[in-house]
């Protein structure tokens, strides 16, 4: 079978090198592996690798001290087959184009990988909010928002929060678009507050999705969640909810961390302490007595049934994945696990619940808060928590189903579920010309 070479348009753009240890270019060795078991032909596989629109915004804005200052923004719609775009706006110093199209790329992904009617997009602005008073945070948001005017909007490109992005910043970007268009639009955003149109179950929805596929993927192998052990790399929400869901099923959480380190205790830390803990000296672990202290790297090689790599991408390389012990690793962030490792994890019989499907969880409760603005009607929070089991149980079992057609790892079978969707859908479509 031939093997397809990533389309010179895709990476075009200045920017970083993606090399092979960027979650980027692994999440593309892993699109290009579906498409070979898939047969897709070039123009099929050139189709699905290109995004359908990119803009570049800048963004003029007079500072608190008078000056002008110009930023850059970005938005990338990656696919608009399955429905309207969707995906997060970050701001960060080093955010550039490249990276902004190959998560728009990984968004298109995980919509169709847990059925949600949504195409892939994602946005930027290059900046550091840490240098910045929250006055100019909102006039670069307001102005960014203006730009994309004709770009964003319930029925076409859908923002969310993102990295160094938050509910406020949506609020700003909802009321700007509304006032653009002369009447309140909710939907246009998600991860919104409550006041304004938010769902209930956002906030928790990433980790709780993530817990339900793991004990879909425990079941599988045999296990009772009441007799594992589990590890949490990450202690912000996704893995701080992560570890007290697992914890309220009586598994015991072996070790957490976070950027201040890593902390170990055999006979299981008190989760709802660490959490108070972390709470009252400003969201840190730092000075935590509820576990010896080792280091991150110590962490991720414990003996464990469950390991959680919530953190940040690359924790788990070709380095370190001969040590890794644990029985399953559930991807709570993007791109945990290095392309260069997979084969070594599949050999030591680990089971990995890739990103785009255990970390789902979070657009698929985007997906209900959308919903809700266009319904006018919202869901109480046992609702909502109640659809997202069953949608991310449901997602993990077709997927597990094409792992076992294949027979291949569940990530190489998310990728292969989630793009035939969008190639199938793509073929009852047709190209307009």
């Amino acid at each position: 079978m031939a093997t397809h070479q990533l389309s010179s348009s895709y990476y075009k753009e200045p920017g970083p090198k993606l090399d092979a240890e960027s979650p980027f270019e692994s999440m593309m060795e892993r699109f290009r592996f579906a498409a070979d078991v898939l047969g897709l032909d070039d123009g099929m596989f050139q189709y699905l690798s290109s995004p359908a629109q990119q803009v570049i915004v800048s963004i003029p804005v007079v500072m608190d001290d008078g000056r002008i200052q110009v930023f850059e923004g970005y938005r990338v719609l990656h696919a608009s087959v399955l429905g309207p775009g969707k995906g997060g706006i970050r701001y960060a110093p080093d955010v550039h184009l490249d990276e902004v199209k190959a998560l728009a790329a990984w968004m298109t992904w995980k919509c169709a990988v847990v059925n949600v009617p949504f195409g892939g997009a994602k946005g930027g602005v290059r900046c550091d909010p840490k240098t910045l008073s929250q006055g100019e945070l909102e006039r670069i948001t307001r102005r960014y928002t203006s730009a994309l005017i004709e770009v964003i909007g319930p029925d076409t490109d859908i923002p969310a929060p993102d990295m160094n992005t938050n509910e406020q910043v949506m609020a700003w970007i909802m009321d700007t678009y509304s006032m653009h268009m002369r009447r309140t639009e909710t939907a246009v955003v998600t991860g919104k507050p409550l006041l304004i149109g938010g769902s209930k179950g956002r906030r928790e929805a990433t980790g709780r999705g993530l817990v339900t596929v793991t004990l879909a993927a425990l079941n599988k192998i045999g296990l009772m969640p009441n007799r594992t052990t589990t590890v949490v790399q990450g202690f912000g929400n996704v893995g701080s909810v992560s570890a007290l869901l697992m914890h309220e099923l009586g598994s015991r959480i072996v070790a957490i961390s976070d950027v201040s380190g890593a902390y170990h205790n055999p006979d299981g830390i008190d989760i709802p302490a660490a959490i108070a803990y972390a709470r009252e000296h400003r969201n840190s672990l730092e000075g935590f007595a509820g576990g010896t202290a080792i280091s991150n790297a110590e962490l991720l090689e414990l003996d464990c049934d469950v390991l959680i790599p919530a953190a940040k991408e690359d924790q788990i390389n070709k380095h370190n994945a001969p040590n890794i012990k644990a029985k399953i690793i559930a991807e709570g962030a993007n791109g945990p696990v290095t392309a260069n490792a997979d084969t070594i994890l599949d050999e030591k019989g680990i089971l990995v619940i890739p990103d785009i499907l255990a970390n789902a969880g979070g657009v698929t409760v985007s997906y209900f808060e959308w919903v809700q603005d266009r319904q006018g009607y919202f869901w109480t929070e046992e609702r909502v928590n109640r659809r997202l089991n069953r949608m991310m149980r449901d997602a993990f079992n077709l997927v597990y189903g094409v792992k076992e057609q294949y027979n291949i790892t569940l990530r190489q079978a998310a990728y292969v579920y989630s793009i035939k969707k969008v190639a199938d859908t793509l073929k009852l479509r047709g190209i307009y010309a």
